[in-house]
């Protein structure tokens, strides 16, 4: 599985705004001074997001970006899927099971791809962005423990 840079900075942009209280409106370039990504590629991200109904928007001088749903019910699956297509090395998990069935000398590669598709799709569709900032914290805490020592 490979996630583009697109798929990758939409997911930094979606965990800043999931680390906000409810609501909160945040400027573009406060996320992309944040999240080491280019403002005006990261504009185009979020128009992305607000077309698929993960953002919501507001106009003006305290205009910026927000989650449009809680962040315990954005999964990382869904964003990957939106913005780079299928959570496979080699197609959707339809074309691996097909290629199982009808590849005549490796069809246990195949189905070692679709057994990782299959782990990968499992884990991404079961973390939230919400998942993503409890672990955020967890490893922060401990690396100040560890610098601390």
């Amino acid at each position: 599985m490979r996630i583009s840079q697109r798929g990758l900075y939409a997911l930094k942009a979606l965990c800043h705004l999931a680390g906000r209280p409810d609501g909160e409106v945040v400027r573009v370039a406060e996320i992309a001074a944040a999240e080491g990504i280019p403002e005006k590629f990261l504009e185009g991200i979020l128009v992305f997001l607000k077309n698929a109904r993960i953002v919501a928007s507001r106009r003006g001088r305290d205009g910026g970006y927000a989650l449009r749903r809680p962040a315990d019910g954005i999964l990382l699956g869904e964003v990957i899927r939106l913005v780079d297509g299928p959570v496979a090395p080699f197609g959707d998990a339809k074309e691996l099971a097909l290629r199982v069935r009808t590849e005549s000398r490796q069809p246990g590669l195949f189905e070692v791809f679709l057994d990782v598709r299959n782990a990968a799709a499992a884990i991404l569709d079961h973390t939230t962005l919400a998942d993503v900032l409890k672990r955020n914290r967890r490893l922060t805490a401990a690396s100040r423990r560890r610098t601390a020592r």
